[in-house]
């Protein structure tokens, strides 16, 4: 089977690094041109760069702050007065680490303008040339955490599961368009993101980093941590035409850290 993407379009959010960055260059690498979005303006012009272009493929970046929606509005909504996109991947980096007790209102707020306000406004606009077209991707990075919540995440337990559960009515509205709606969810991946939260938790717990990673990759059934490049070969399977019957779902992509059925 090959993955196929050639003249399509591509919007990858959180692409400067990790998973988002694995995800556009697997796109690419596919035949798809690709817009990266990140806050990092100088990490985006060099992964552009390397993007392959063999295709006939035109890369672009888009520099946000996902942490401020105001603006974060204005300048998606410049970007798609003169543009559209075929396969829209709603990424961000998560909201800050931290158990339900330690959690205020304004944080739940702060997380939700993030991680739901975000991706609802953009696959709003991305959808009105995907309707038009009548083919369209629309590719959501959550987490396993909204079927196991973690205990230090409950912001992100919390408004993942509402992407999660509005793209699921979504995909039933869109459906006849010819357009899917997925959710990948997430589970431990070599990233940035991941050393972070392990160093807190090695900071909370009095043991060295290296401890928590071990404890980490232990309960995973394949006995490691994946490599985000496993994490780019679904979402361009999922982007192409191969998945065309596949929607309104919630995919581990997890190592079989899940123990849920």
């Amino acid at each position: 089977m090959k993955i196929t993407l050639q003249n399509k379009k591509a919007l990858v959010g959180g692409s400067s690094g990790g998973i988002g960055k694995a995800i556009a260059q697997q796109l690419a690498e596919s035949g798809a041109s690709v817009t990266l979005m990140s806050h990092s303006e100088e990490k985006l012009h060099h992964i552009v760069a390397e993007l392959p272009t063999d295709q006939g493929q035109q890369h672009q970046y888009l520099a946000v702050d996902f942490n401020n929606f105001k603006d974060y509005k204005k300048v998606i909504g410049t970007f798609f007065e003169n543009n559209t996109v075929d396969i829209l991947v709603n990424n961000t980096q998560g909201p800050t680490a931290g158990s339900a007790l330690e959690k205020k209102v304004d944080d739940y707020q702060e997380a939700f303008d993030l991680l739901f306000k975000t991706v609802v406004y953009t696959t709003e606009l991305a959808l009105e040339s995907m309707m038009q077209k009548n083919w369209g991707r629309v590719i959501n990075v959550a987490s396993v955490s909204v079927k196991e919540p973690l205990s230090y995440l409950a912001l992100s337990n919390s408004i993942r599961a509402a992407v999660v559960t509005w793209a699921k009515s979504l995909a039933t509205d869109v459906g006849k368009h010819n357009i899917t709606v997925n959710n990948v969810l997430t589970g431990y991946f070599d990233t940035d993101r991941i050393a972070q939260l392990n160093a807190k938790k090695a900071e909370q717990l009095g043991v060295e980093q290296s401890q928590v990673r071990k404890d980490m990759e232990s309960r995973v059934a394949l006995k490691r941590i994946g490599n985000p490049k496993e994490y780019g070969y679904l979402a361009a399977f999922l982007a192409s035409d191969n998945a065309a019957y596949i929607t309104g779902t919630n995919i581990p992509i997890d190592g079989g850290l899940l123990k849920s059925l």
